[in-house]
């Protein structure tokens, strides 16, 4: 089965174009939030924090995709030191999901220690709306012809127009569609919270963050073992892999020291 981008734009606006990569990532957005939002109010919320998700969700949505591309553009300093005015330019992806897990923890640590707030309580929710999130915005890379693994030409294969393939690998065609395996890796990681939010009735929520990024550390080491694009390499291992092992560290820590409270 061969697989292949129609485009990067979806339509054009009085000749602005709207580019799919945009419109993937605002469903992704608001498929992530949407679901925060129902597992906060089910499981957390009282009275008067029902919307606590909605009132974060716009300082969160900036604050990780600000972490992204800031994080991003520092992998690939080599470039946009040289060509500042891109790293305002979104259109064109260029977002790290590692940035976004700083920046997005960051802001909700303060908020936690300024209101009182259980962090854990807090995490829980939204890890089941990124998994969601996750699994949606990686079809935006399909859309760009981006992030696709080394050649390949098994069952399902990505068609690459030469255009879009790095220099070296100018004369293949076709790829692995690593977006696709992380989107459906993302899929089995959400639907392994709802489950376990299902089974505790949301009691484990440092469990459900660290089981979170515990799966979905292995799952960035799997795919980035695939792919050919890897912004920063440290002794021929990709940045990603030596941030993703330190992630799936911290999360077994906090596994067991959810399992031993419990």
């Amino acid at each position: 089965m061969i697989i292949s981008s129609p485009s990067s734009v979806a339509f054009e606006i009085f000749g602005f174009p709207v580019y799919f990569y945009g419109i993937t990532m605002a469903l992704a957005v608001c498929a992530g939030i949407f679901t925060s939002h129902k597992a906060w109010k089910k499981y957390y919320a009282n009275e008067n924090s029902k919307d606590l998700i909605l009132d974060l969700a716009p300082w969160l949505v900036m604050a990780g995709f600000a972490g992204a591309r800031i994080y991003y553009c520092l992998l690939n300093f080599g470039y946009y030191s040289h060509h500042l005015t891109e790293i305002f330019n979104l259109r064109q992806g260029g977002l790290s999901i590692h940035g976004m897990f700083i920046a997005c923890l960051l802001f909700l640590l303060i908020y936690a220690h300024k209101r009182g707030q259980n962090l854990w309580n807090l995490t829980a929710p939204m890890v089941l709306g990124v998994s969601i999130a996750q699994s949606i915005g990686r079809w935006g890379n399909f859309f760009n012809s981006e992030a696709f693994g080394k050649p390949y030409d098994g069952f399902i294969k990505l068609y690459i127009a030469p255009q879009y393939r790095p220099a070296e690998f100018i004369d293949y065609s076709y790829f692995h569609p690593t977006f696709l395996w992380e989107s459906l890796l993302d899929l089995v990681i959400f639907v392994v919270l709802l489950y376990v939010f299902k089974r505790s009735k949301g009691t484990k929520p440092l469990f459900t963050t660290s089981l979170y990024f515990f799966m979905y550390g292995i799952v960035r080491i799997f795919v980035e073992n695939l792919r050919i694009d890897s912004a920063l390499n440290v002794f021929n291992i990709p940045i990603a892999v030596i941030v993703s092992s330190v992630i799936i560290v911290l999360a077994l820590i906090g596994l067991v020291i959810s399992i031993k409270k419990q």
